[in-house]
């Protein structure tokens, strides 16, 4: 079976080279790009995204080519991009002039205005919605084992937020957002979904902002729960999981009675919403500093751990797809210094400066292509 197609979208930071800070400057940056660019609800933010793939190598040259794009336009309005999960010295968030974000400011009030967070999403392909909704439901346990991988967002605003990932906390204010327990099939997928839309707390299908959902416009999955990875193959390392634990569920039925394979598979009626809260909280708050929630009993273990039983889980989906030594390797690097150590490591190398973060940042952001 040939592989899964997958995408990835990505939303960089705009930076002021002065200040360090946000800047609310998207147009200019729009104006001087590709068409490839496009807004996001704050103007300190652009999006950029790849074209659906099977191979983690065009994947990662995709990335790379998009990032380029975008600092490139970013330059040509004196301005630096990074990826990164929140801005370490802040900058008023100024929203994009467009009537959907505008009218989802006056809805949402302060719980819209301190957003201006940078995530990424990965879109896996998927045969059915039907499909998809079992998809979902089996990805639930393994969706705080990615954001902990991902985490970058310990600085926010000129303070340290003491945890890995401060972006999730931020983006878990709309009321729409976070975890979700399993919904069983696609009615009940839909009727939930439409009930949000009914109650207010959604304006529309595209305000679903469940850490993994059906795609509005593409016949995909789509995982929205990690942070940018500054690192471009942190970010290949996360959707290549992505998809090995996509294309491992939906073949779910066939591994019926495989007691090699079920051993490794979290219990079903195991993650009510709260113990999905509180795993995901531990990733945010510790990234794979600490001990994670293992997906099989919702018992504290090592980080290290989890991701050994994830990567058990999906072995045979990886090697399928030629993708296990790079995950392997990944793991490795990440469980060695992450996005958010990283951070933490130019603070303390630079005697405590957020705009030395910033710069490296920067830097990181943008030297694979340069290269």
């Amino acid at each position: 079976m040939e592989p899964r197609t997958v995408g990835v979208e990505e939303e960089l930071l705009l930076i002021d080279p002065e200040t360090r800070e946000a800047a609310p400057r998207a147009p200019q940056v729009l104006a001087a790009g590709s068409a490839e660019l496009d807004q996001e609800l704050f103007r300190h933010q652009v999006e950029v995204q790849t074209q659906p793939t099977a191979d983690l190598d065009d994947l990662r040259r995709q990335l790379l080519r998009s990032r380029r794009l975008a600092a490139e336009a970013a330059g040509a309005a004196d301005l630096w991009t990074a990826a990164v999960g929140t801005s370490p010295l802040g900058g008023e968030p100024v929203f994009t002039r467009e009537d959907r974000y505008l009218d989802m400011s006056e809805r949402y009030g302060e719980v819209a205005r301190p957003e201006g967070t940078c995530g990424m999403h990965v879109h896996v392909a998927i045969d059915s919605p039907e499909e998809g909704v079992v998809v979902l439901d089996g990805l639930v346990p393994w969706l705080p084992a990615l954001l902990a991988i991902s985490a970058n967002s310990p600085y926010h605003e000129g303070s340290d937020t003491r945890h890995a990932s401060w972006r999730s906390q931020v983006w878990s204010r709309w009321p729409s957002a976070g975890p979700t327990e399993r919904f069983g099939s696609l009615e009940r997928y839909r009727e939930v979904s439409r009930l949000l839309i009914a109650s207010g707390a959604a304006r529309d299908d595209g305000m679903l902002y469940f850490d993994a959902r059906l795609s509005a416009d593409h016949p995909t999955v789509e995982v929205r729960v990690a942070d940018v990875c500054t690192d471009p193959d942190d970010a290949v390392l996360v959707a290549a999981l992505v998809r090995a634990l996509v294309t491992h569920v939906a073949a779910g039925a066939d591994r019926t009675g495989r007691a090699d394979r079920a051993a490794t598979d979290p219990p079903a009626d195991l993650w009510r919403v709260e113990l999905v809260r509180a795993a995901q909280w531990r990733a945010a708050r510790y990234g794979l500093a600490e001990r994670l929630l293992d997906p099989c009993t919702a018992e504290p273990v090592p980080a290290r751990d989890v991701l050994r039983a994830l990567v058990a889980t999906v072995r045979e989906e990886l090697e399928a797809a030629g993708d296990l030594d790079r995950v392997e390797d990944g793991v490795a690097r990440v469980l060695a210094a992450g996005g958010a150590p990283r951070q933490r490591a130019a603070y303390e190398r630079a005697g405590g400066s957020l705009a030395a973060v910033v710069d490296d940042l920067v830097a990181r952001t943008n030297i694979a292509w340069r290269d």
